[in-house]
């Protein structure tokens, strides 16, 4: 039965040849039934018998089949994955328009809120003045008028008597008319007081100032804008022990930078803010302090020339570390240590040599760029060593010995304890020494020990300040992973390694 599925379909799936081509004979023999095919097409020539033999021809059909499935799968799954890429661009561009309408209407809310307020108080101040000016201007006016009113009572109060004093008999008449002349020189009738002219006295008026609406609304219609990319975006992160190293570029040239501005925060972690990692001209970072196999999510932005707002954020990248952070060693005599390990600081408490301080661990790794910054200096020794070692010898006092190569704090550059004519810059508060490796070859170089002493060879380029030097190092042994270390003849040195 399956015998004869497999050859209905192997005729089905090469259905553009005629059936006419082929024609079959069922031969019998005994139990056992043989089905014979023959084809007049050769590539259908086939033979299914009762044992279960299938020919050549239907084993290339089903390896086709499986074949063109897989390719049906993968093509399916990418597919699928361009779809998900879909729906994040298409969430992206949703979602940064609702945060920029809300930013919009936050921002034009609080401006509106803010003008309305200042207006409000502007008003209140002006009509302010006008209560004051009228306050001011009224009073004396108002002592005018009071004066001219108790002016007119007595007038009155005079007349009244005196009209009284003529109608009265010939005998009070005389003592009425000395009372009312009395009276009359009393009150001074010539003496009238002084009211202000109509030029003299305030006229309050406002002056309003129409221009201010032009210039409002120039300066409102040029207020904000919307963009729909931002002008510089992450270029690359490079994960680096404890840290990473983000590169990022300008991605619309027409815009002029003055600063760049690297935010990062965990990834995942709610509510959480992003912090300020860097602000400069720089287009690369390194940031530190980060905890191994956690995701971190880094933003920049850019602030135009002569401008004091930023540019919109760019896109977020989510980088990470898998590098153990470098670390001194703990318990060393003669150095103080930092909480994280990364900072040593030559103390006093050894006066006489200490030993060197070398790193927890093996942890620099060839490709990586290992860099030693000063953040104090003490007095100078050409016995003093900041440098990569193959092991951790313990009770060496320097790392001018064999098997590691190093630079003095004098510039001096050595390499398994010999000192190379090559020299760099001293090294001094601030200086940044740098180490970075690469394999050159990791089969022995000679087989013979006594022939130069070196079995593999690594390229070593060390720089400080603006001057590198480079060269090849023989090391003993193959090695994919080295310590580092510092030594001090004198207090005061303190150095950070990342």
């Amino acid at each position: 039965m399956l015998n004869m599925l497999l050859i209905y379909l192997f005729c089905r799936h090469q259905s553009k040849l005629s059936m006419k081509h082929s024609e079959s004979v069922c031969l019998v023999s005994g139990s056992t039934a043989s089905l014979v095919v023959f084809c007049k097409h050769p590539s259908l020539s086939l033979l299914v018998s009762g044992g279960g033999r299938m020919s050549v021809e239907v084993d290339v059909l089903l390896q086709e089949a499986k074949e063109s499935i897989e390719a049906a799968q993968n093509y399916r799954s990418e597919l699928q994955q361009r779809l998900n890429g879909l729906n994040q661009a298409r969430k992206q561009v949703r979602g940064s328009s609702g945060q920029a309408r809300e930013a919009l209407r936050r921002h034009f809310t609080e401006l509106q809120s803010a003008a309305s307020r200042l207006l409000s108080e502007r008003l209140a101040d002006l009509l302010a003045e006008v209560d004051a000016i009228e306050a001011d201007s009224v009073k004396p006016l108002d002592d005018c008028q009071s004066l001219i009113e108790h002016g007119v009572g007595q007038a009155d109060e005079l007349l009244r008597e005196g009209e009284a004093a003529l109608r009265c008999g010939l005998g009070e008449k005389e003592d009425q008319l000395g009372s009312f002349t009395k009276k009359a020189m009393h009150i001074q009738l010539d003496s009238l007081p002084e009211v202000p002219a109509l030029v003299d006295v305030p006229c309050v008026s406002a002056q309003l100032d129409d221009s201010l609406l032009g210039l409002l609304r120039d300066r409102v219609s040029q207020l904000g804008s919307v963009s729909s990319h931002p002008p510089v975006q992450i270029e690359e992160l490079q994960e680096r022990p404890g840290s990473v190293l983000v590169r990022w570029c300008k991605v619309d040239e027409d815009f002029a930078a003055a600063d760049y501005r690297l935010q990062h925060r965990r990834s995942g972690s709610g509510g959480a803010q992003y912090e300020d990692a860097f602000i400069g001209r720089d287009c690369e970072f390194l940031v530190l302090h980060l905890d191994p196999h956690t995701d971190y999510l880094f933003r920049v932005c850019a602030r135009g020339e002569g401008r004091t707002e930023w540019s919109p954020w760019s896109t977020p990248q989510t980088g990470y570390t898998t590098l153990a952070p470098h670390e001194w060693c703990p318990g060393s005599e003669g150095y103080i240590l930092s909480s994280r390990r990364n900072i040593a600081l030559r103390s006093d408490s050894a006066h006489s040599r200490c030993p060197v301080l070398y790193s927890n661990a093996p942890t620099y790794f060839c490709g990586q760029t290992l860099t030693f910054k000063m953040s104090a200096a003490g007095q100078m020794d050409r016995r003093d060593s900041l440098g990569v070692c193959v092991d951790s010898r313990r009770g060496a006092d320097s790392l001018q010995r064999d098997q590691a190569v190093c630079i003095s704090t004098n510039g001096a550059v050595f390499v398994n304890g010999k000192e190379m004519t090559n020299q760099l810059p001293a090294v001094a508060l601030g200086s940044s020494v740098t180490f970075d490796m690469e394999v050159v070859n990791l089969f022995p170089v000679s087989n013979n020990l006594s022939e130069g002493g070196g079995h593999f060879k690594l390229r070593v380029t060390i720089g400080s300040g603006s001057r590198e030097v480079v060269f090849d190092w023989l090391v003993d042994q193959a090695v994919d992973c080295l310590f580092f270390g510092c030594s001090f003849v004198h207090s005061g040195w303190k150095v950070l390694v990342f």
